[in-house]
């Protein structure tokens, strides 16, 4: 709650050192560290070397491809804690401007965009998801639209922090499902804020192609280092 009331006093502050002047200033955005190549093909994680494999393929079945664009650690790591549970909504803007410069790196990736979903009651207690409004500006940049419809989590699945990758994978499974038309073949950019092992975004993207979707790439602003 102090936090907010700040936000509603004092100038903008940046959500990595909490300097005012930006949301995200120019000496954080230097310290945040951009992941490059060499990455894995299919799950962007850095590799010590090109077409090194990382035994991805035996966890993400669904998923088309995932990249991230930074590590998450340092001033983007606190970013997205503010962000994501004080309540610093606009943090969206810089936020997503990361997920942007990664696209620009990889190329188009798909033809609408989606979120990974909140189970309801832990979006009424948070007031928002922060996946969600990513998604709605990054589809704003891009011009693409989100939809025809959304993922929902049908059942409160727990936090993954702190879970080993094969509970991660029972955790969510079975979780999710697509509310609204059949998407068609149509390729999905599916956001959220940080990848770990990709459980939940693997477990989202069976929801989206058993509901006709085509080729599914997972964005996130960071990705934990394992």
């Amino acid at each position: 709650m102090f936090e907010r009331l700040l936000d509603l006093l004092l100038p903008v502050r940046c959500g990595g050192c909490g300097q005012f002047g930006a949301l995200y200033c120019e000496r954080c955005r230097l310290r945040t560290h951009r992941l490059r190549e060499p990455l894995c093909r299919r799950c962007g994680a850095e590799v010590e070397f090109a077409k090194a494999r990382c035994g991805c393929r035996h966890r993400l079945h669904s998923l088309g491809r995932l990249r991230s664009a930074a590590r998450y650690e340092g001033p983007l790591e606190r970013a997205i804690h503010r962000f994501k549970y004080e309540g610093r909504r606009p943090l969206a803007k810089p936020l997503a401007e990361l997920l942007a410069d990664r696209l620009a790196v990889d190329g188009p990736a798909g033809e609408l965009v989606a979120w990974v979903p909140l189970h309801p009651r832990r979006q009424w207690e948070r007031g928002y998801n922060q996946s969600e409004l990513l998604a709605a500006e990054l589809a704003r940049r891009l011009a693409l639209p989100c939809g025809p419809g959304r993922l929902v989590r049908t059942r409160d699945t727990g936090a993954q922090v702190g879970l080993d990758r094969r509970c991660r994978l029972v955790n969510v499974a079975g979780a999710f499902a697509w509310r609204g038309q059949d998407l068609g073949r149509r390729s999905v950019i599916l956001i959220d804020d940080v990848a770990t092992t990709g459980a939940t975004l693997d477990a989202c993207a069976k929801a989206l192609r058993a509901a006709g979707a085509g080729f599914v790439t997972g964005l996130t602003v960071a990705r934990v280092q394992l």
